[in-house]
């Protein structure tokens, strides 16, 4: 009894001080918890890593396709207006495939349906160089941005189940490695090219290597059946204010009917804060190069503007979460990121080349809005299956709102024949998606708004 005992304690202190101060739950034996303790670390890890190598994922497929836009046109004989019609694809996959998410998600789990997502974002890079036309190109395109889309809506699903006491920090560090991903193909794809013999066909080909490599970390998760937390990793902030539960009532509160989330004015107005941060930042990485050099400066600098204002998003989006979970109401991280936006588009209209790199870094600090959507998705659901409606809702819905941005921000400059009338456009955008993201950030919940009407 003595040695059982020594092994108990043993085993109770390496764990971490969560697992030390989570109840073991109802019906559950101590031994039982301690003995999932280190499977449990490794599916964590594991957990972690498919983060990781699944966010850094979730948009070479468009950079890469950008910075060789003019290769692929001239390769495939591509039109004008079906280039554009290209760049306006991804929102649109976006809206359509994220809805289908939550409900993947219930059938085969967030982990398994991840797992399918970057198998598909896998093979429609590989596929797409050589399908043969525009059409095979437009479709393996649209099959990557599919394992995008459903991977996108179910990030903060698998971060509120696995870590629910550090939403901010898992959160903050996928929007990293996100930006990250975001920017790293902008940057090398052309050189990385020219490399590999000027085949664009083979640049483009060469980023499905990294969507094979996040398929890895999903699969023992998915093969063991490891797709959801141990009890013990409750947070011991979430056992303070909730009672013990079984086995039996967490697969119940799992299984709830879905929510009639169209009901909760917090979930539309995350849905279009979504939807114009989203617009912004689409405007940002296609416009603003061309307004730079409109106004005298070079196409070389101009490139390194915009890389400048993809980059700020690396270190703030790990920062900007950490924050907003600490806040009771994110409302002020709105203001503050809206600020930069009208300053950095007054700067534009001002003077756009003379200072040049201080309106790059604004417009980076506002694009950070994106991480804030993310993170307030997951703070405004108590539940997973709240996290994946609301993450469907909100991104679906706002991708959609975020089509028809560039598009007019195009068709205004060619009918001004100026950036005047565009810029206007932007600065204007900024102030509804302040003052819905301040509505957003309110501390309250979709299942307390949508049981309350």
């Amino acid at each position: 009894m003595a040695s059982e005992e020594t092994r108990a304690v043993d085993t109770r202190t390496a764990m971490s001080p969560t697992e030390r101060d989570t109840p073991t739950p109802v019906g559950a034996s101590e031994t039982t918890t301690l003995d999932k303790g280190p499977a449990r670390a490794w599916a964590t890890r594991l957990v972690v890593a498919g983060i990781v190598l699944s966010a850094v994922n979730l948009r070479p497929a468009i950079t890469s396709l950008g910075a060789l836009l003019e290769e692929v046109r001239d390769g495939l004989g591509m039109s004008g207006s079906v280039a554009g019609l290209l760049t306006s694809v991804p929102p649109l996959c976006f809206a359509v495939f994220g809805v289908m998410a939550p409900r993947l998600a219930r059938r085969f789990g967030p982990a398994a349906v991840v797992c399918a997502g970057m198998a598909a974002i896998f093979a429609g890079l590989l596929i797409r160089p050589y399908a043969g036309g525009t059409a095979g190109f437009l479709a393996a395109s649209a099959l990557a941005l599919m394992g995008i889309a459903v991977s996108n809506v179910l990030m903060p699903v698998i971060v509120k189940r696995w870590f629910p006491d550090r939403v901010g920090s898992m959160t903050g560090l996928y929007s990293m490695v996100l930006a990250l991903g975001t920017s790293l193909p902008a940057a090398v794809t052309v050189p990385m090219t020219h490399a590999l013999g000027g085949n664009w066909k083979l640049g483009l080909a060469v980023w499905a290597v990294l969507a094979a490599a996040a398929v890895v970390p999903w699969i023992p998760l998915v093969r063991e059946g490891r797709e959801r937390p141990a009890p013990a990793a409750r947070s011991a902030k979430a056992q303070a204010k909730a009672p013990a539960q079984t086995p039996a009532s967490a697969r119940a509160a799992e299984e709830q009917p879905p929510l009639r989330i169209t009901r909760s004015r917090t979930a539309w107005a995350l849905a279009v804060f979504f939807g114009l941060q989203a617009t912004a930042a689409y405007i940002t990485m296609g416009w603003m190069p061309q307004i730079f050099r409109d106004a005298g400066v070079s196409a070389g600098t101009a490139g390194l503007l915009l890389a400048v204002t993809m980059v700020m998003g690396v270190p703030l989006a790990f920062v900007i979460p950490r924050i907003a979970t600490r806040l009771p109401h994110q409302g002020p991280i709105v203001l503050v990121l809206g600020v930069c936006g009208l300053a950095g588009y007054a700067g534009l209209y001002l003077a756009p080349a003379a200072g040049a790199w201080a309106w790059a870094l604004l417009l980076g600090i506002a694009n950070c809005a994106f991480p804030l959507a993310l993170t307030m998705v997951g703070m405004r659901a108590r539940s997973g299956p709240g996290v994946a409606q609301l993450s469907a809702f909100a991104q679906s819905t706002g991708y959609l709102i975020s089509i028809p941005g560039p598009l007019l921000v195009g068709v205004l400059y060619q009918h001004s024949g100026g950036w005047g009338l565009p810029i206007a456009l932007m600065a204007g955008l900024m102030v509804p998606q302040m003052v819905v993201g301040v509505l957003a950030g309110r501390d309250r919940t979709v299942e307390e708004e949508a049981a309350a009407r």
